[in-house]
């Protein structure tokens, strides 16, 4: 069912208002429990049946019993109030101002919630920049980006604001654009359209178009921000939109423009490229207000509303404001007439309304909750109006939405209900909207100052809600700009104006944040929590421009339960900055933690009031909360702006001194509950509630350990070549940071220990007067002596985690156990520091580490101690057996390992080896084998580790793994990986004896007999080895070594085999194969596996294939007498060869596509030629994907026909149209190129096509092919204006070998030829003319050498009419009619 929104009452129901004293109604949902905040004015923390607040400690030491308490700590931390909780439904004015700098003092108070860091001023160069306007400027901020921006009419400039010398910053221009700049806004890019650099996006909006600029920025290790744009080249028009507002989704990268002339919201899309229906960049219009307009319009009419929201003039209503709740995936609009929409941002391109809220109806809601009359605050007939809306995150609250501020100051908060119930998750799409709770203005100066005295700069002003509550305060009446950040930041600037309106001076800031210190307090029984707020004025030196936030979004939690508290995270995070630009300059203001007030309000106080203001702060935050920022001001935590405007930690000794006082003095007393029954095996002592100083102690470690409490040690990582990648989860810097700052505390606790009660030890009871006290004490004592050794505890934690990441921290987790290593990627940082199992395991991991110190030659007893000193409790001592072999090995090494009892002792560790060759550990083996090879003792290195092989696998698992084909599921592998862990060892080895081989001097025989001879028995060790599974380890070891001819050389029934095995997944197994065959002059079965390589589905290129191809070609025709009894396949060689030959001509013909499409063809774009060769430079691919695909498609026309040949296609129409494509094409390029004469380039191309070809009938038809030349060859000879005969095409098809015959029946056809051009007299000339040329070099072939002229008698007849034909014809001009008559002479001679 769904819950309705509350309506007017018939009559008061008790608990139905605020004011009311009935409880309130149920919330439909789970409270989140009240929190054990600062305590109250005594004992600091709510009294717990236990000492801690959890269960009895008497059986737990005293680390585990700190971390008990620590854990209890966080837990309440965590159950900070929802914003909800606080900000409840109803009406509220409750501010704590502190007294504003007086005259005599512009120090502003200590309780202030904020404070200015510095002023940093505007470039000169701007300013420069900003004389030469002539229509338009506007400023703005990239807050976290530390940079500002100004857009001076089409130029846009940025610079980094924060440089200490204004005029020597960098000045980033943009002044591209041609039309005046309307607005900017910075935003994130979605992921994937741009390079990794650009990591943000400028919209930038002018009078007709919105331009998207890419923006990289980079960070340097001082913390300067640089940025550089890019032009994107994407822009839409935005012509009658007059946009002027701007938001962008963080999480989608979307980007939506509100219109500045209606109440139309549009997305900007954007994309890598353009596509066929949608451009780079665009626009989408999600609303259409036509209708609504005119409905508002008739609406208005008839209830004849006066013009409120916003101006009289006709100017329709527009978007003045969007932002966007990631978080629920919602985006909000406020229209000039304070018209607020929700729009639900759905995936894709969608953006459904979902809410609509007229002012009206918001004000109605509000009217519920009024008591009194109507506010004029609240009244739109006097001018109140929307400025702004801020988003609430569902991180932050689950039932309220957004925050809308007026005018006049007022915040209105604002929650949605969905068709689920009221306050669901934020999953759930809102159906309704109403305001949940009205937060009016600070009280005016002139009520301050008639109400209450003024206060001192040390006290802070309390401004209790009055009954009933001032709704009517002016102090933020004229209210034009205002942001809220998280958890509350609220940040308003108002305008001075005379009566007229005309403003007066610069803007006035009122800030305030939730007072977390107050909030965490739990209510008093029958209470609600009360909405507690710190505020402050500030005043600017110009007019506010923008304003930004500096620092990360503030989160505490990632639920709305702890996410606003600040105390929790005060010595964690950064506090929040936030950056105002204002005419006259940036101002940065910093949010003051809970130290930094403290710190600053007893450095202001004097020794008289000192006192006084420690109790006033144990009284608004309670006496752990003091007691923990006190050590922390002596641990100097807090912070404070200095003189020349810088943020440093305070180390004035007054001020430490006086935190140390008000820590010691003022702790507070332990408690003892007398009444409570502590249970079987318990104490009276669990039964001491520990003073509110042990509490803010524990507060104080609590924050500080709480970003890494629950976080693991490590994290593990894929490298991109497959290894192990080990890196901390949290940085060194931070454990580095909170180990300083635990060693801080440690310091002072030592040092004061005889000050601070609980830690005076057995002196202090000698003064207690009664037996409760003495109790009392021992609890006090048990629970600071446990935090003190919990602090120990974990600073020397943290010690082992630095030295453990100062190591190859990889080397040293893989030598661990398979156990093991899971064991740490679950160890947090808590099981470290309190559990001992993680103790235990630290101890395993200083082990691994000695293991390999020891391994790199340190001495043992050095290593031990340097860890020792460092981390003491964590280094424990090596084992005793293992020891005392490597004892040996190193009375060994000193006696000298050639000598005889070297060799005995060497010996004798080899046995003491063997003994436990079964439960031998990794690391111990690894240094014994290295131990061994400085010895020289090569043939005792490869024993041990073959044994401890066969040791971790008796029944021979990995064997069956290799032959069944190492699937990767299956537990037989983890065998595998046991035993190869040894063999590893046993390549080390013979990698030392072949360099010590190599590198014996030939001088000394004696010395290279001994190494000759150690040489021999390590590889006797080798050779005689029946391990198979030890044998492949060595053929892969071999190979990665690239000693792929040491393996050739083997003869060993396992090489076969091994390269076969392997051929199938590895092309260098593969071609080591066919190598190995051919070495053995089997050519026939190395051409077989040439073939599969040059069909596999391996990542070869193109060429390699061919270069397989040609090769087997070769090896399948070599004949071979008296070939080695291999296995044969059953194909026929016939079969292969021909095979082989099909795929060579089918990679050719790919090769020649590659070539063309990746070099010569200027169609093909950059970005498309990658795509290109990954699909050609590749497998062989089939021809009709060849032809479809690329050859077709590209217009190769010489490829289509080679292709026509090779799949002997036979369309005559289809080949002709080829060759007419591709002579003209030819032409075409050759006339591009302008390197050589055209004719000769189409020559030259369709003669080499005719050899590729064979001249083949099908696909070189030369009734196609002739007429087209010599067609081609008239016209080139008449547009070059030549007058000599053009004889290459039948000089082309002489020298192809096409018979005299052909072309002379060719071209007499074209004599005849009743078409045009032919018909035409020049044309009839030309042919004649080649028929003459033709017929005399026919007769010139022929008879040479005494032949038969023309080849026969009837042919002779034939050329003899045709020549009488051509000389009786009569147009030929002179010269070729007396070539003609002489070449008939000539053959009529012949005949008779």
């Amino acid at each position: 069912m769904a819950f309705n929104s509350l309506q007017t009452p018939q009559r008061p129901i008790p608990g139905g208002f605020v004011n009311t004293p009935a409880p309130r109604p149920p919330n439909f949902r789970m409270a989140s429990g009240g929190l054990v905040g600062g305590g109250g004015q005594q004992g600091g923390a709510v009294q717990q049946p236990t000492q801690n607040g959890v269960a009895a400690t008497s059986g737990l030491t005293a680390v585990e019993r700190a971390a008990r308490a620590i854990n209890h700590r966080l837990n309440l931390e965590t159950r900070y109030p929802p914003l909800e909780e606080y900000v409840t439904q109803g009406i509220s004015a409750d501010y704590d101002i502190p007294a504003p700098p007086t005259a005599q003092s512009q120090i502003p108070s200590a309780w202030a919630p904020f404070q200015k860091i510095k002023t940093n001023e505007i470039p000169e160069r701007v300013f420069e920049q900003y004389n030469t306007a002539e229509v338009n400027t506007s400023m703005g901020l990239f807050a976290e980006l530390h940079h500002a921006w100004i857009a001076i009419d089409s130029a846009l400039y940025l610079w980094d604001y924060t440089h200490p010398n204004p005029d020597q910053t960098e000045l980033v221009g943009y002044e591209e654009l041609t039309e005046c700049i309307t607005a900017v806004k910075l935003v994130k890019p979605r992921p994937g359209v741009f390079v990794k650099d650009v990591t943000h996006l400028l919209v930038v909006t002018t009078s007709d178009h919105l331009h998207l600029i890419g923006l990289a920025s980079t960070k340097s290790e001082a913390g300067v921000i640089s940025v550089t744009l890019y032009q994107t080249g994407m822009n839409v028009s935005m012509k009658a939109i007059n946009s002027n507002c701007v938001a962008g989704s963080e999480k989608t990268g979307r980007v939506f423009v509100g219109s500045g002339t209606t109440n139309d919201v549009y997305e900007i899309t954007y994309q890598q490229e353009e596509k066929w229906f949608s451009s780079k960049c665009g626009k989408i219009c999600h609303t259409d207000t036509s209708l609504t307009s005119s409905f508002s319009k008739s609406f208005s009419s008839q209830l004849q509303l006066p013009a409120v929201f916003g101006s009289t003039s006709p100017r329709s209503e527009y978007v003045k404001q969007i932002v966007i709740d990631d978080s629920r995936d919602l985006l909000y609009t406020l229209s000039s007439r304070s018209t607020i929409r929700i729009f639900h941002l759905k995936p894709g391109q969608s953006l459904p309304l979902l809410i609509t809220r007229t002012a009206r109806e918001i004000l109605t809601g509000i009217g519920h909750m009024m008591t009194r009359p109507q506010t004029p605050l609240l009244d739109p007939a006097q001018g109140m109006r929307f400025v702004s809306i801020a988003p609430i995150t569902s991180a932050e609250s689950s039932r309220l939405n957004l925050v809308t501020t007026t005018s006049t100051g007022v915040r209105i908060f604002l929650s949605t209900t969905s068709n689920a119930y009221y306050g669901s998750d934020s999953s759930s799409t809102p159906t309704s909207m109403q305001p949940y709770h009205v937060k009016f203005p600070p009280p005016t100066s002139d009520a301050e100052q008639t109400t209450k005295p003024a206060p001192s700069s040390n006290q802070l002003t309390s401004y209790p809600a009055p009954q009933p509550i001032d709704t009517s305060s002016t102090s933020l009446q004229t209210t034009r700009i205002s942001r809220r950040y998280a958890p509350g930041y609220f940040f308003c600037f108002v305008h001075t104006q005379d009566k007229d309106g005309r403003i007066l001076g610069p803007d006035t800031l009122f800030l305030s944040a939730p007072d977390t210190g107050r909030i965490v307090q739990p209510p008093e029984p029958g209470q609600v929590r009360v909405y507690h707020e710190s505020g402050q004025w500030m005043a600017l030196t110009g007019r506010t421009e923008d304003i930004g936030l500096v620092s990360a979004p503030f989160s505490a939690a990632k639920t709305p339960a702890g996410f606003g508290n600040e105390l929790a995270v005060q010595f964690d995070q950064t506090a929040s900055e936030v950056a105002i630009l204002t005419n006259t300059g940036i101002h940065t203001i910093r949010r003051r933690r809970l130290v930094d007030i403290f710190a600053a309000a007893i450095r202001g106080s004097s020794n008289d009031s000192f006192e006084e203001t420690v109790k006033k702060f144990i009284r608004l935050y309670g006496r752990s909360e003091m007691c923990a920022a006190a050590i922390a001001v002596v641990c100097n935590q807090a912070t404070d702006v200095t003189a020349d405007a810088r943020l440093a930690n305070i180390t004035d000794r007054d001020v430490i001194e006086l935190a140390r006082r008000a820590f010691i003095e003022q702790g507070g007393k332990a408690t003892l509950n007398e009444y409570n029954d502590p249970g079987p095996g318990g104490s009276m002592v669990d039964n001491v509630q520990p003073s509110p100083r042990y509490h803010g102690l524990m507060l104080y470690v609590s924050r500080l350990v709480r970003s890494l409490w629950k976080e693991p040690l490590m994290k593990e990582e894929s490298t991109p070549t497959g290894g192990l990648k080990i890196t901390p989860t949290i940085t060194m810097e931070k454990l580095r940071a909170v180990q300083g700052n635990l060693g801080d505390l440690q310091k002072f606790l030592n040092e004061k220990s005889k000050y601070i009660e609980g830690l005076t030890g057995a002196t202090a009871l000698t003064g207690a007067s009664s037996r409760q006290e003495e109790v009392t004490l021992q609890g006090e004592h048990r629970a600071m002596t446990s935090l003190v050794k919990a602090v120990a505890s974990f600073i020397e934690g943290i010690a082992f985690v630095l030295v453990l990441f100062d190591d190859p921290v990889d080397e040293v987790v893989l030598t661990l156990s398979d156990e093991s290593r899971q064991r740490i990627r679950q160890l947090t940082y808590e099981g470290l520091f309190c559990t001992t199992g993680g103790r235990d395991l630290a101890k395993e991991l200083v082990k691994a580490m000695v293991n390999r110190s020891i391994a790199r030659g340190a001495n043992v007893d050095t290593v031990a101690e340097a860890l020792r000193r460092k981390c003491g409790s964590f280094c424990s001592a090596e084992d005793v057996v293992v020891f005392k072999a490597q004892e040996h090995l190193r009375r060994a090494s000193e006696a000298g390992a050639d000598s005889a009892a070297g060799r005995g002792l060497l010996n004798e560790s080899l046995k003491l080896f063997q003994k436990v060759a079964g439960t031998l550990s990794a690391e111990h083996l690894s240094r014994a084998v290295d131990q061994y090879i400085e010895t020289s003792f090569y043939a005792g290195a490869i024993r041990l580790a073959l044994s401890v092989a066969a040791e971790r696998d008796r029944v021979n698992k990995a064997l069956a793994w290799i032959r069944d084909g190492r699937p990767d599921q299956d537990s037989r592998k983890e065998a595998y990986e046991k035993r190869t862990s040894c063999y590893a060892l046993i390549t080390k080895v013979i990698a030392a004896v072949d360099q010590i081989s190599e590198n014996s001097p030939s001088s000394d025989d004696v010395k290279t007999s001994n190494i000759a001879r150690r040489k021999v028995e390590a590889y006797y060790e080798i050779n005689q080895s029946d391990d198979e599974v030890f044998q492949t380890y060595l053929f892969d070891w071999y190979l990665n070594k690239g000693w792929s001819d040491r393996l050739l050389e083997i003869e060993s029934p396992y090489v076969i085999t091994y390269l076969q095995r392997k051929s199938n997944d590895d092309t260098a197994h593969a071609n080591l194969l066919w190598r190995y065959y051919a070495r053995y002059n089997n050519f026939f079965e190395a051409a077989k596996v040439q073939l599969q390589l040059a069909k596999s589905g391996f990542d070869i290129d193109l060429s390699t294939r061919i270069e397989h191809l040609s090769r087997a070609k070769a090896n399948a025709s070599t004949r071979t007498n008296g070939i080695h009894n291999f296995s044969k396949s059953q194909q026929t060689k016939q079969e292969v060869v021909r095979e082989i030959n099909d795929l060579l001509d089918l990679a050719n013909i790919q090769e020649d596509l590659l070539r063309r499409l990746m070099t010569s063809d200027p169609r093909v774009t950059e970005d498309r030629r990658p795509l290109i060769e990954s699909e050609l430079n590749g497998r062989i691919l089939p021809l009709d994907t060849l032809y479809n695909d690329y050859a077709d498609q590209a217009g190769y026309w010489d490829i289509c026909l080679i292709i026509y040949e090779l799949a002997d296609y036979r369309s005559s129409t289809n080949i002709a149209t080829a060759w007419h494509n591709f002579i003209d094409s030819a032409n075409d390029d050759a006339m591009v190129s302008g390197q050589a004469a055209a004719f000769e380039v189409v020559a030259e191309k369709v003669q080499t096509l005719g050899k590729r070809l064979n001249c083949s009938d099908s696909t070189f038809p030369i009734p196609v092919i002739l007429p087209k030349l010599v067609n081609y060859a008239i016209q080139d000879n008449i547009s070059n204006k030549r007058s000599t005969l053009e004889t290459w095409p039948i000089e082309l098809f002489l020298d192809l070998g096409i018979p005299h015959e052909v072309l002379v029946t060719g071209i007499e056809d074209l004599f005849y030829n009743p078409e045009r051009p032919w018909t035409t007299d020049r044309y009839r000339i030309k042919t004649a003319q080649l028929l003459t040329y033709t017929v005399d070099a026919w007769y010139m072939a022929t008879s040479r050498g005494g032949g038969v002229a023309f080849g026969s008698e009837e042919n002779a007849a034939a050329m003899l009419e045709l020549m009488r034909v051509i000389t009786g014809w009569g147009q030929l001009p002179r010269e070729a009619q007396d070539e003609a008559v002489r070449v008939r002479e000539a053959v009529d001679r012949i005949m008779w």
